[in-house]
């Protein structure tokens, strides 16, 4: 009986392998036995000695030891171990098919089996080529981002800028491989394209517009980031909320304040952006000294701690001009205010303005400048005076 379908064609050939299984005598099932046994652990063996390979190639890969570097180096080792598990589990599969009389190599090679192994390595392929294109787009990127960043005109700000610019290219980068690859990998299925294209731009369009706001964010960013507004590492303040910008994704700036809280904003609440450590910043100094104190002679003072602080080596190249003085600001009601500032790099002003305090102290104190600060004065009720002896009547 010849079978006409798939199926049948299928069932046939297990039926005829099913009934050369029970024919075997018990010297030929103790030979398959041995060799399955054989096969399966010459397969654990082989997987054992290439995880051990792959493992020490991933620690071998040059390039600077960061966390970029070990996420991708074990993304494409778990990959790679994945494809050569797979191969090497068909593999045992197939052999311990062919001693036990299944004929799946001659099914597969031969009519329906054949197409199905076609497409399914075709599919394969197309699969490790997506995501081996991913990973070469992200290194390249990498590499242009790094030497783009040893490029010495732009500083401190330029490699701000990239490190901002490099996530999003990552992420473009491999969304767009990755929708070829689909597109690819579903047309080799069978499916057409382009009805899936065009219901694509209905969804798109239907979500866009119920999703305004999700467009209105990545817009936003889209803008601070080409026009340089902020980049990681700056100090900014947001809708209230300040901190280090850590991390800019499509949608969100994500901001490290002082006591480590995470502030998670979308750009679409970045109405006002104040950016403390763009280009340069300036500590603003204001204190106060008493009326009888001589106010020159505490301009000249500060003048002269901030000429001491350029001429030290730590925080000399923190100090990028003289003190600038601001005169008297107010008049309060303890003392006299005076304004002046110092000019620094971006994000400098803190340590330096720490610096300055610790030291203006000690030298207005060395110049007889008195700081004002409150003062109680306590007046205590008097204790009442003793009442002098009435004279007795009628002494």
């Amino acid at each position: 009986m010849e079978a006409s379908t798939a199926s049948e064609q299928v069932i046939l050939g297990f039926q005829e392998s099913w009934n050369a299984l029970l024919r075997l005598g018990p010297a030929a099932l103790a030979l398959n036995v041995a060799l399955s046994a054989l096969v399966l652990a010459v397969a654990f063996g082989v997987g054992l000695v290439v995880r051990r390979l792959l493992k020490r190639g991933a620690r071998a890969v040059p390039g600077p030891a960061d966390a970029e570097k070990t996420i991708r180096t074990r993304r494409v080792t778990q990959v790679t171990w994945a494809v050569f598990e797979t191969g090497l589990v068909l593999a045992a599969f197939f052999a311990l098919a062919a001693i036990w009389g299944f004929d799946l190599l001659g099914w597969l090679t031969a009519g329906l089996g054949q197409r199905v192994v076609e497409s399914v390595v075709r599919i394969a392929i197309l699969a490790v080529v997506t995501f081996a294109a991913a990973e070469l787009a992200t290194l390249l990127v990498n590499r242009l981002l790094a030497r783009m960043a040893r490029h010495k005109s732009g500083g401190v700000r330029r490699e701000a800028q990239l490190n901002t610019i490099g996530p999003l290219l990552h992420g473009v980068a491999r969304g767009v491989i990755i929708i070829i690859g689909a597109m690819m990998i579903l047309a080799e299925i069978g499916l057409e394209i382009g009805p899936l294209l065009a219901g694509a731009g209905v969804i798109g369009l239907a979500i866009g517009f119920g999703a305004q706001t999700l467009v209105k964010d990545f817009l936003t960013g889209i803008f601070l980031i080409s026009e340089d507004i902020l980049a990681v590492g700056d100090v900014v303040e947001i809708s209230g909320s300040s901190g280090v910008v850590e991390q800019m994704t499509i949608r969100t700036v994500r901001l490290r304040a002082l006591d480590g809280t995470l502030h998670v904003l979308p750009y679409g609440e970045a109405q006002i952006i104040h950016n403390m450590t763009k280009v340069f910043s300036y500590h603003v100094v204001e204190l106060g000294v008493s009326y009888e104190s001589d106010i020159d002679k505490a301009f000249e003072v500060m003048i002269q701690v901030v000429e001491d602080m350029r001429a030290d080596p730590d925080l000399g190249p923190k100090i990028l001009e003289p003190l600038e003085v601001m005169d008297v600001s107010a008049l309060a009601d303890s003392g006299v205010v005076l304004r002046a500032r110092i000019k620094t790099p971006p994000g400098a002003q803190w340590g330096v303005g720490r610096a300055f305090n610790r030291r203006i102290k000690a030298a207005w104190d060395a110049a007889g400048v008195d700081i004002p600060y409150p003062h109680m004065h306590l007046v205590l009720p008097q204790a009442p005076q003793p009442a002098e002896a009435q004279p007795q009547r009628g002494a």
